[in-house]
């Protein structure tokens, strides 16, 4: 398989050949980053997790150059980050027994670009092949600009294709910016307690970031374990550890919907939601 940008990586932990591999997918997550998949598709991940009927596959879009780093990896280059950046992502893919990596390597303004067709090309090579039943995306109210962008390009290919390639369903998942404000109603419920064990492995194995200055290892954790907690206020846990998404099936069936439309409604219905609450007890 040949993608536009040289610094392509595809890696295949069980050595499966290519395309044959990707072809396998069930469950398929376009992430911006290095670690978005394991932060935002940890409920794919274990779902495919040492079943050989399902396999998870991720995308990783951009070249990781722009990351914070602090403390042993102050001084790293952008080139140097890059590479230590691929490999820890070959290294959760591994630990994760993914079906299949692929990290695209594009710059972030490549991403942030709506009519750069590398971009396309390169996503509809993958959803063609891949066909999966599930995909995970950075949802629409995320408020990094590269998680937004790199939703919109795989909405625009998925759009693109024939309607009994669709998957069945996709989600929007929470990184910049907990879906906890969505009404319950509206909160797609992920359960994440299976191999928690994995999980704290899989969100750790990223030194370069949490050494290099952000804990997201005890922050995707912590969020999990707050959203089981504090979902339901009158009744005891059901989950010890849970994520939630917003369904985006409905922009891929109904090319009428704007996106923005889309996640606008439900922050409106959020508005309603609290202003009964509140005039109900006044």
């Amino acid at each position: 398989m040949n993608f536009s940008q040289k610094d392509a990586d595809i890696f295949v932990p069980d050595n499966a050949i290519m395309p044959d591999a990707l072809a396998r997918t069930t469950h398929l997550c376009i992430g911006a980053h290095q670690d978005d998949q394991e932060f935002m598709a940890y409920h794919g991940i274990a779902a495919c997790f040492n079943n050989p009927d399902k396999w998870f596959s991720g995308v990783c879009v951009t070249n990781g150059a722009g990351s914070a780093r602090s403390g042993a990896y102050e001084k790293y280059t952008d080139e140097e980050m890059m590479d230590i950046r691929r490999i820890e992502q070959r290294k959760a893919a591994y630990m994760g027994e993914y079906g299949c990596e692929i990290q695209l390597a594009h710059p972030s303004s490549n991403i942030k670009d709506a009519n750069n067709e590398d971009v396309l090309n390169d996503l509809r090579t993958i959803f063609e092949i891949a066909q999966p039943e599930i995909v995970y995306l950075h949802n629409p109210a995320d408020k990094h600009d590269t998680h937004v962008a790199s939703m919109l390009r795989s909405i625009t290919v998925m759009r693109s294709m024939p309607a009994d390639q669709h998957p069945k369903k996709v989600y929007g998942a929470e990184i910049w910016r907990s879906l906890d404000w969505l009404n319950d109603e509206d909160k797609e419920i992920l359960a994440v307690d299976a191999h928690r064990n994995l999980a704290s492995s899989l969100c750790g194995i990223y030194d370069s970031q949490i050494t290099g200055g952000k804990r997201y290892d005890l922050a995707t954790m912590g969020r999990q374990a707050a959203n089981a907690t504090f979902f339901a206020s009158h009744a005891t846990d059901t989950n010890d550890a849970l994520t939630w998404a917003v369904d985006l099936t409905p922009l891929i069936n109904d090319q009428s919907l704007v996106v923005s439309d889309y996640i606008v409604s439900f922050i409106k219905r959020l508005e309603e939601d609290v202003i009964r609450r509140i005039n109900n007890l006044i």
